[in-house]
């Protein structure tokens, strides 16, 4: 994990709003991720947290407010405009195809293939797409015995690793991760807590929304906690316990906090 420094963050969103209809999801939110952080996004249901998370996806578009980019403003009309800015996206629901093995579900829309006349009908170069996949998953240390195995046949901590690494392969900016210990038993959530933890070593920042606070404190740099919309408080994780920050997500009136989250 990297402290948060005073340099221009890679990632911010200013005064960020967002509604859908008469719900406001966003209510002049603000968020800094730093190069080679980790960032918790904490917060009940409907705090938040997704809306942001999708914004910074490209799936939403701010009703006001502004995204930058190495402090430069950027506008997201669509996922694909965020993947070219180098920022990958893993949903709690991993968006992975069960009855396709691990090479088509990690270059789904990103195949290898052969330059013909028929353009992007071209064959597949499955060779490259194996060898591509044995360097990245070597290198995030992810263990898949057989990568042509159908991914439904995969444990959940298989299916989650594979939907992290094909993240990092093709970020090369931010990685976001919606819940990714969710669901998954102690070993299998050691395992990708350790593969979330080695991202920042291969150059790229976390975004990372859980409600488990053990993990957080295990991994993040910083936690940014949402309510109602609304950024309540930010805090160093070392910094923190559980308690503190179960506190600031339940507005706990025994336990109030500033914007830096100190009590």
């Amino acid at each position: 994990m990297s402290p948060a420094t005073t340099t221009t963050p890679l990632l911010q969103i200013a005064g960020a709003y967002k509604t859908f209809g008469h719900v406001t999801a966003l209510n002049g939110v603000d968020f800094q991720l730093h190069q080679g952080e980790i960032v918790a996004l904490l917060g009940d249901n409907g705090a938040g947290k997704s809306t942001l998370v999708k914004v910074i996806a490209g799936v939403h578009q701010l009703d006001a407010g502004e995204l930058r980019l190495d402090g430069e403003a950027v506008h997201f009309r669509s996922p694909a405009d965020s993947r070219g800015a180098g920022i990958e996206t893993v949903y709690q629901d991993l968006a992975v195809f069960d009855n396709l093995d691990v090479l088509a579900n990690m270059f789904m829309g990103r195949e290898h293939r052969t330059p013909r006349w028929l353009g992007p009908l071209g064959y597949l170069r499955n060779r490259q797409m194996l060898a591509a996949w044995k360097a990245a998953s070597a290198e995030l240390k992810v263990t898949i015995p057989d990568p042509r195995q159908p991914i439904g046949l995969m444990s959940g901590g298989q299916r989650q690793a594979v939907a992290v690494a094909r993240a990092a392969a093709f970020a090369s900016r931010v990685v976001v991760l919606d819940e990714p210990t969710a669901a998954l038993g102690i070993r299998e959530s050691r395992q990708v807590i350790e593969l979330v933890r080695s991202l920042p070593e291969r150059g790229m920042s976390v975004v990372l929304i859980s409600h488990n606070m053990e993990h957080v404190l295990q991994i993040a740099d910083r936690a940014t906690v949402l309510r109602q919309g609304r950024v309540v408080g930010n805090a160093v994780a070392s910094k923190e316990n559980e308690h503190r920050l179960v506190s600031m997500i339940v507005g706990s009136p025994h336990h109030q906090f500033d914007q830096e989250g100190h009590p």
